[in-house]
């Protein structure tokens, strides 16, 4: 495929990414090591927006389940989640050198501004990183659905899925050794084999919107950079069909 340079993304951060193997909260060094890319992408020609998730700190369909409540409830403590580690990110980002404001769906003056989108495209026109938390404010919707909501509003190239798997796979590669690893990926194929690249949601926004997704390793130093800049890492999503 054509090797391009990206010019504004939208970065999906799920929120165990915040945390160590088996842990929940916030570990240290795994925020550390998101910022430091983060803020590597930051100091050069792209723009980028960051959705971060909450599962480190609260998931809404298990809290549910778990405790008898209602899931409309369980989601908005979930959305807090999400706020927790976006004011984590942004003081780790801003520790390393560059500027970042973090964006609520949900307002809460005190700590965050307001998504209003013409503010988030200005913040980025300034080369400001935009943290983008509480999803899109409502229960029963995903952050991969915010990820790729954000994505289309703000007019952005790609949108890139961090993980700490290397692409999608047709099975989980951790239980089953015949696993393949897809390089690409048509939007239809990943719906009708529901390979988990996203929910279907947020999928079929992107398709109907034909915006391309790269899944990749973040957690390898160096990564998010180098997707950015057009490096074939990961699984690519998009509307053309893949070669055998």
């Amino acid at each position: 495929m054509e090797r391009r340079q990206y010019k504004r993304v939208l970065l999906k951060i799920s929120g165990e990414s915040f945390s160590g193997q088996g842990e929940s909260g916030i570990n240290a060094e795994e925020l550390g090591l998101i910022a430091a890319q983060i803020a590597k992408v930051a100091a050069g020609e792209s723009q980028i927006a960051v959705v971060v998730g909450g599962g480190n700190m609260v998931r809404g369909a298990n809290l549910a389940k778990r405790l008898g409540i209602d899931q409309a409830t369980a989601d908005y403590m979930g959305m807090l989640g999400t706020v927790m580690n976006g004011m984590a990110l942004k003081e780790a980002l801003e520790s390393a050198g560059s500027q970042a404001r973090l964006l609520s769906a949900i307002d809460m003056p005190a700590i965050a501004e307001g998504f209003i989108r013409k503010r988030a495209l200005r913040h980025l026109a300034k080369g400001r990183v935009v943290i983008l938390a509480a999803g899109t404010g409502n229960p029963f919707f995903t952050t991969d659905t915010c990820a790729a909501l954000r994505a289309i509003e703000l007019n952005c190239d790609v949108l890139l899925k961090a993980t700490k798997v290397d692409g999608v796979y047709s099975a989980d590669p951790a239980v089953d050794r015949d696993a393949v690893r897809y390089d690409h990926l048509s939007f239809k194929d990943a719906i009708d084999q529901r390979l988990g690249v996203m929910d279907l949601t947020a999928l079929s926004m992107c398709m109907e919107h034909e915006l391309p997704i790269r899944v990749f390793d973040f957690s390898v130093e160096g990564n998010i950079q180098k997707v950015i800049q057009g490096d074939d890492i990961g699984t690519i999503v998009d509307a053309t069909t893949a070669t055998a």
